[in-house]
């Protein structure tokens, strides 16, 4: 806990087991009060990992449902659990769990109700080996976002996110897709209702083990994300009432 503030981190996982055991050993525990692991259906032995690690929920979907569907899943059981701080992390050590403590801190203080580990902030995208056509298109859309939503973040498109319990309840998150373009959604949600956004520089790492969508997925995730943005402005400009803003 950081000011009587209880604080879960969600892992939504899939095919995670070669990460999954690095990542959690560097999870704060001397803050971080729960942790969930839901997996998405694996192929490999990610729940059993989980449970020898002694992650307590562990929930395991019959079938692979969605990144999105994993999500809803992880919000919900943390919710249940009475998390007052909820914090994504990938289990593939992609991103740092050592950051997790002054992400937390900023909203068990009432800085920030979201936090987001921003890639793009300094030099950890490139430096940490992210592809050069996911950097391009990760600034294009960005740009692109910024200008049609109203908002001056440095990424959209991080998966390293924490929320207060306020943020979770007072969006309709179970709404959005299953897929990929959950995160987008949720962000668009999260501006529209006028919740505040911090980020912080996040160091990333790019290896073979590590979840990453191909190519053809990410041109996918990018025409998603162009028609979540115009549907935010046609919102905030009063010219389209769309349910995914509805509470």
């Amino acid at each position: 806990m950081i000011n009587n503030r209880r604080i879960i981190v969600v892992l939504p996982a899939y095919n995670a087991e070669k990460t999954l055991e690095m990542t959690y050993k560097e999870i704060p525990f001397d803050i971080v009060d729960d942790v969930i692991l839901v997996d998405d259906a694996s192929l490999d032995s990610t729940s059993m990992v989980a449970k020898q690690l002694g992650i307590k929920h562990v929930i395991r979907h019959n079938h692979n449902l969605g990144y999105g569907s994993n999500q809803k899943t992880c919000y919900k059981k943390a919710l249940e659990l009475n998390g007052d701080i909820v914090i994504m992390l990938h289990p593939d050590y992609q991103y740092t769990p050592k950051l997790i403590p002054s992400m937390a801190w900023l909203i068990a203080n009432d800085v920030y109700p979201v936090v987001l580990g921003s890639r793009i902030l300094g030099l950890g995208a490139l430096k940490g080996g992210m592809p050069f056509y996911k950097y391009f298109f990760n600034r294009t859309l960005t740009l692109i976002q910024n200008l049609l939503v109203g908002q001056k973040l440095s990424e959209y498109h991080t998966g390293y996110r924490a929320f207060s319990k306020t943020v979770l309840e007072n969006i309709n998150f179970q709404i959005n897709s299953d897929d990929f373009i959950f995160d987008n959604q949720m962000l668009s949600q999260i501006i529209y209702a006028k919740f505040e956004i911090a980020e912080i520089t996040c160091p990333t790492k790019y290896f073979d083990d590590a979840s990453s969508i191909n190519f053809r997925r990410s041109v996918q995730y990018g025409l998603g994300v162009l028609s979540v943005s115009f549907k935010h402005f046609m919102q905030r400009m009063g010219l389209a009432n769309f349910s995914i803003y509805k509470k």
